[in-house]
């Protein structure tokens, strides 16, 4: 995304990432009903139907900004024993919902935060993980995110009073200006019985301050299932803890940006601002239609092209730039075996990367060079694998012959406009060619592009005229099938995820963004689950109507 400087279009190297708003109270829940009364079945009206879709995503939420703290004595170093918690999930039985999820007060920047020792663990694994807090004692409570017949999580887990203490300790590698905390572990959590799925351990401090950790439960395995792809690697790209981050450093300029980040440190501000913002109410949704899931992330699916196999789809959730050679090649390969591909972001799939190996028990860290990848000594040995974008040379390979799409441009504000209504995405909605949704396409977008490697035949299902740095294009939303059968469908906007929660005031900016079209985003993912979980779309949707000629014409 932004700081490539390639492009008159995108960010600035030097402009860092927009923040995030103060959390605020959304409206009341309405009752929930079972999903066959509100995402099946027929219904009187379009309003009635979309509204009905959207209903579960709104959740009551508290929020508010604490102050004060205090010091104590820095954690000891001996290695901490498992704490087993005041209780814990058993068996596979369903947790019971609960709306005393969200954060409380954060506090100053230190007040409490922490960092798992591991991006992913299968059920049964244990987690370490590394607290720092001038508070005397802390506490964890471990959040599965999920449906819960109108709860959007359950409490799995909590431990006992822990010992707190601030870890002043945090190095720098020079070469690469890497951060990484270094502290010890606080805590070791055991994850026998958890479920998969995504995880929120909330940190609370005896100050009452509190924060986030993220932590994925992957599936052992995805067939027969939809596979939610967590992005671990873009919340790191972003992640400016300690003062540098793949877009700036502590300076605030591109030129003393970090070209290598570590997940051996916490997330900055709330600990899980890019997993809330773009990746939590998919998960919700796709949770209430009720169709088998699996769950893992782009660091895994790195590692093991297994993760993704026989899965019916996998899912690219709405921020999800950073990829490795090797992650594609695997989602790819499962695509062309008739693995169905959504991607519900825009920006996808834009950066290369590399892992670099893990030494002395740490996690590897994401490597990226962008514009400076001559720089990086592991090009000499390994000319084809420049950490730069991936449409750059050398070995460029644009993200379009995987997304159907082409990332173009930063920022932009406009609306989502429909062009081919009929297209079985759209079923229930009721919508009309033309009809428009004020501030959907943003904040980046993409477009298909004829001169770029564009699979075929392709459908573009909603072409939205926007205006970026003074020029005038489009974003796409494009569907196409591969010939396995698999259908790949790409929303080309950033905010499709944050539309999920448009009017709720939860989890980020509404960008002006309204309950209507949190209904009409809302039901149109929640057809592109369910349609993909019945298998390769090709062999149970109508084939891709191919009109790029009347929308490009040469």
């Amino acid at each position: 995304m932004h700081g490539s400087g390639q492009q008159a279009s995108r960010r600035r190297p030097d402009e860092p990432d927009e923040p995030a708003p103060p959390a605020l109270s959304p409206p009341p829940a309405p009752a929930p009903g079972p999903r066959g009364d509100a995402l099946t079945g027929p219904a009187p009206g379009r309003r009635q139907v979309l509204r009905a879709a959207a209903s579960g995503l709104v959740a009551v939420t508290a929020a508010g900004c604490g102050a004060g703290t205090h010091h104590t004595h820095p954690t000891p170093s001996a290695r901490p024993t498992p704490d087993p918690g005041a209780f814990r999930l058993t068996g596979h039985a369903a947790p019971k919902g609960t709306k005393d999820w969200r954060l409380g007060p954060t506090g100053p920047p230190h007040a409490i935060e922490g960092y798992a020792d591991r991006v992913s663990v299968l059920p049964g694994e244990t987690v370490g993980l590394h607290v720092s807090t001038p508070s005397r004692t802390f506490r964890v409570s471990a959040f599965r995110v999920g449906w819960y017949g109108g709860a959007q999580a359950a409490l799995v887990w909590a431990s006992h009073t822990a010992r707190g203490g601030r870890q002043d300790r945090r190095s720098t590698t020079l070469d690469t200006r890497m951060i990484s905390a270094g502290w010890d572990r606080a805590m070791e959590i055991p994850t026998t019985g958890w479920p998969a799925g995504a995880y929120l351990l909330r940190l609370e401090a005896d100050s009452g301050h509190q924060r986030y950790v993220p932590l994925v439960v992957r599936s052992t395995a995805a067939h027969g299932r939809t596979l939610l792809m967590h992005a671990p690697a873009t919340w790191q790209a972003y992640n400016d803890w300690g003062g540098s981050c793949l877009y700036y450093g502590s300076d605030g300029s591109y030129s003393r940006r970090s070209y290598e980040v570590s997940f051996e440190r916490p997330y900055a501000k709330n600990g899980a601002e890019k997993f809330l913002v773009y990746e939590r109410a998919a998960v919700v949704l796709a949770e209430r239609s009720g169709i088998p899931l699996a769950y893992t992330t782009g660091v895994d699916v790195h590692r093991d092209p297994s993760v993704l196999a026989g899965a019916t789809t996998a899912v690219s959730l709405g921020h999800d730039e950073y990829w490795t050679p090797e992650q594609r090649r695997h989602v790819t390969a499962a695509r062309d075996k008739g693995t169905n591909l959504l991607f519900l972001g825009a920006n996808t799939c834009f950066r290369r990367v590399r892992l670099a190996p893990a030494t002395g028990g740490a996690q590897p860290a994401v490597v990226c060079f962008k514009t400076d990848y001559y720089d990086d000594p592991y090009l000499a040995d390994h000319p084809k694998m420049a950490t730069t974008d991936f449409r750059a040379g050398p070995g460029a390979d644009p993200e379009s012959s995987l997304t159907g799409v082409l990332y173009e441009g930063f920022p932009v504000d406009a609306p989502f406009v429909v062009q081919n209504p009929d297209h079985w995405a759209f079923r229930g909605t009721g919508v009309r060619r033309g009809e428009s949704f004020a501030h959907l396409v943003g904040v980046e977008y993409d477009r298909v592009t004829p001169s770029a490697p564009t699979p075929a035949p392709i459908e573009v299902v909603a072409h939205s005229p926007l205006v970026c740095h003074g020029r005038h294009s489009h974003s796409d939303s494009a569907y196409y099938t591969a010939p396995g059968g698999a259908g790949v469908y790409a929303t080309g906007t950033m905010r499709w995820v944050e539309g999920l929660m448009a009017g709720t005031g939860l989890d980020g900016r509404d960008h002006g963004m309204d309950a209507r079209t949190r209904e009409f985003v809302t039901k149109v993912t929640d057809n592109l689950l369910t349609g993909f979980a019945q298998g390769p779309a090709l062999h149970r949707h109508p084939a891709p109507r191919p009109n790029l000629s009347r929308l490009y014409p040469s």
